[in-house]
């Protein structure tokens, strides 16, 4: 079985965290002992006397002030597929949980209160799904039970929100009316909405196909570790640790080393202290390089048809994450996969206003929670794909030198 990994978000009280317990209840993914500890804890308690949400709400204060404040993920199966899910804060100060929680799925459930209509919550979360190059999104309205599970209020809403999605180039985008406090058309299609003729949510995240594109992408191997055992039996073994980012490598193809651009042939590879021929995205691997090559951590092998972008100074997207303002001359350590750098934050180019989706230009800084393009430049080249081509090595972090802290979430154009 495939996997597939998506997050819910939304408004405060949209009902993301009910969502995910009414799909592990329903499915029968819920344990008789967790049953039994739901009831004991529950405060509002649905029809089945629990109340589903505290099942991804685990930080106490969580469940005292009845809202999500850090990412939860959670794990369940159907005989068709397994899932991960990433339930997000609503809060606008937890928008950078909401990215972090993004950045590794696949799919975005983002739920409306059909007593609401679009908010300013679904267009922040709208915009950063777009940022993020997610291909899917799934609309779910949900609370029609609480407007009488109306035809017009769901088209109504329906139209709202293909308005942003149109502004921001979401294309493939799916509307469901649910009720997760009921369980309408979560896992059972409801009597009550006879006009929506579409699956339910769980049909719809079982067959929805998610575009695999490790083996089509670029091959991307960075180094995590140099082995070289020392001993008298090993005495000239020299092997390069890591795992394949993307795409695939087989023995004998010629390489570059990056980013010092020296041509080289793999000679051998070994995974699991065996060798073998030919290896894959997402697989441990050990390489060999034909010749002696001065290869440190952080360094890549790439196929020389196939060269990333090796530069000082390239232009990013940051969601600023830290209470200090970003400033211009700022300097950072950047990391990206295993290789860490220092940065110096070279100019700010603009913010993005999350409502408007306008540039606006900075007359200071950039604060908690904002997005924002800039240019950095690095102390040493950086070997990176953009973003929208690679995820993978599209991505890094911004991290302060003296508190060692993550301070901002970073997607290179």
């Amino acid at each position: 079985m495939n996997i597939i990994r998506f997050i819910t978000a939304g408004s405060v009280d949209d009902g993301k965290s009910t969502l995910i317990g009414r799909l592990l209840y329903d499915s029968k993914n819920i344990l008789i002992d967790q049953l039994d500890a739901l009831e004991k804890q529950s405060k509002n308690k649905n029809i089945n006397g629990i109340d589903l949400a505290i099942l991804t709400d685990g930080l106490r204060a969580e469940r005292e002030q009845g809202i999500t404040i850090d990412v939860a993920y959670r794990y369940f199966s159907t005989p068709k597929r397994k899932f991960i899910i990433a339930d997000a804060p609503g809060h606008i100060q937890y928008t950078r949980n909401m990215i972090t929680g993004a950045s590794n799925s696949e799919l975005i459930v983002i739920l409306i209160d059909a007593r609401q209509g679009v908010t300013e919550q679904t267009r922040r979360h709208s915009i950063i799904a777009a940022l993020l190059k997610m291909k899917k999104v799934v609309v779910a309205i949900n609370k029609v039970d609480l407007m009488d599970y109306s035809e017009d209020v769901f088209n109504r809403i329906k139209s709202e929100y293909e308005l942003v999605a149109h502004k921001l180039g979401l294309t493939d985008v799916y509307y469901f009316p649910i009720s997760a406090f009921y369980g309408d058309n979560i896992v059972e299609k409801s009597e009550k909405t006879s006009w929506y003729k579409g699956p339910t949510l769980l049909d719809f995240l079982e067959s929805v196909e998610i575009d695999q594109k490790e083996d089509h992408k670029n091959s991307r191997f960075q180094v995590q570790y140099v082995i070289r055992p020392q001993t008298d039996e090993l005495h000239d073994y020299r092997g390069y640790a890591g795992e394949v980012i993307s795409g695939s490598y087989k023995k004998g193809d010629r390489v570059i080393i990056l980013p010092q651009n020296i041509p080289t042939k793999i000679s051998k590879i070994e995974t699991g202290g065996k060798e073998i021929d030919y290896v894959f995205a997402n697989q441990p691997v050990v390489l060999h390089t034909e010749d002696d090559i001065d290869i440190s951590r952080g360094d890549f092998l790439v196929k020389e048809e196939q060269l990333p972008k090796v530069e000082n100074e390239f232009d990013v997207i940051v969601c600023w994450l830290d209470r200090k303002e970003l400033k211009e001359g700022n300097k950072y350590c950047i990391q990206h996969k295993s290789k860490v750098s220092k940065v110096i934050i070279k100019e700010i180019d603009y913010k993005i206003d999350v409502n408007s989706l306008e540039k606006i230009p900075v007359t200071n800084g950039i604060n908690l929670n904002e997005v924002a393009k800039i240019r950095l430049k690095a102390a040493s080249p950086l070997v990176f794909d953009s973003f929208e081509d690679n995820k993978d090595t599209g991505n890094a972090i911004l991290i302060d030198e003296t508190s060692n802290s993550t301070v901002g979430a970073v997607m290179i154009l």
